[in-house]
């Protein structure tokens, strides 16, 4: 697919709208006893992953329910800015919304953990946390705040580190860069020297291409080639510090999804889990070979970070992170409960995923 189409449709990214009192409803539309709900996203109309895993979320629902529930898609832009989808659902102006948590922070801190947060949990992590560990009832308690009913709907994987216009050897090299980073990861970049702005995805590259900014994140070799991101600048670095295993989010109005049936409940809580792991695989399906093609076909340049730098993204993220408890109850509740998953998880994942992936490689090269 074209990348200008998906440029062309994004759409231009507001602030957030004024927040709305928690206790204003939406009004679908309803007829003969069907209901249309219009779900907005932060993706670009089609873009491979993200705005067709949104896509995929809503035709579920609608398939399942055999039409009794539409869910009707608006890209990035169609209805409101993709920055502006939280107040949407929020408000009532829309329904549902797709996008990632962290787009949220200005909210409250806390919601960065139900995206990503640097040196967090991977995707399997995540799902873990969220499903078994208590992560969904401090989710829920966060997002009811404003009205929401969240979920998860879809993950990346680990991302990539970004591209650069030039080379990273040290952490000098990354003062005074005009980069794109969402989240906490972009906190850490700031305090590390960079002038760091949160874009949406369809305004990247023209930043790119104007000079706007020097460099920037996405999301993996698969989305990344498909904006076009190799034209503009050449080095690719790895492994993202920032998004180990980047969760992506439905939330509902919760006036909406109270008044629904526990039977028309479970149909979207079960076509969010889906879409949840289809995503996910879709992703490691896709980057294998999206990232030969940057190298071989466009002469792109795969870099590790330096022990030094990644040591120095690592040292400001624990602190980034930990200062969320600092906030109120929750944050910090959300915050401790985080990293005691990342320790259960993780010690986990050492001996099994990790270990073995390392073994593999060395006696297969894989």
């Amino acid at each position: 697919m074209d990348r200008r189409s998906f440029l062309k449709k994004a759409g231009v990214a507001g602030a957030g709208a004024a927040t709305a009192a928690a206790t204003t409803l939406a009004t679908p539309a309803i007829a003969q006893g069907n209901m249309e709900l219009k779900m907005v996203t932060t993706w670009p109309k089609n873009f491979p992953g993200l705005g067709t895993g949104a896509q995929r979320v809503a035709d579920r629902i609608t398939a399942a329910t055999e039409g009794r529930i539409t869910v009707k898609l608006f890209a990035a832009g169609e209805l409101v800015p993709p920055f502006e989808s939280f107040d949407a659902v929020s408000t009532g102006t829309a329904d549902m919304y797709h996008g990632a948590e962290y787009y949220w922070q200005g909210k409250h801190k806390a919601f960065n953990f139900f995206t990503a947060v640097p040196m967090g949990l991977t995707a399997p992590e995540i799902d873990a946390w969220v499903n078994h560990m208590g992560g969904q009832a401090l989710w829920d308690e966060l997002s009811a705040q404003f009205n929401i009913k969240p979920f998860q709907a879809g993950n990346t994987g680990v991302q990539m580190g970004g591209w650069f216009a030039k080379e990273i050897n040290s952490i000098e090299d990354i003062k005074g860069l005009k980069f794109r980073m969402p989240g906490l990861g972009g906190e850490v970049l700031r305090r590390l020297g960079a002038n760091v702005v949160a874009l949406p995805g369809g305004e990247i590259f023209p930043a790119l291409q104007s000079g706007a900014i020097d460099g920037t994140e996405w999301v993996g070799p698969w989305n990344d080639l498909a904006f076009g991101f190799y034209k503009v600048v050449k080095f690719y670095y790895w492994p993202g510090f920032h998004e180990p295993g980047s969760s992506l989010g439905v939330g509902m109005n919760k006036g909406v999804y109270d008044k629904l049936s526990k039977a028309d409940q479970q149909i979207i809580a079960d076509a969010c889990m889906a879409e949840n792991n289809y995503m996910y695989s879709e992703f490691v399906a896709n980057n294998g070979n999206a990232l030969e093609t940057l190298v071989n076909d466009h002469g792109v340049q795969l870099r590790e970070f330096p022990e030094p730098v990644w040591d120095a993204f690592g040292a400001v993220s624990e602190e980034v992170v930990a200062e969320v408890a600092d906030g109120d109850d929750l944050g910090k509740r959300v915050y401790e409960s985080y990293l005691k998953a990342r320790q259960a998880a993780g010690g986990w994942t050492k001996i099994s995923m990790q270990a073995y992936t390392i073994a593999r490689d060395r006696v297969l090269g894989v």
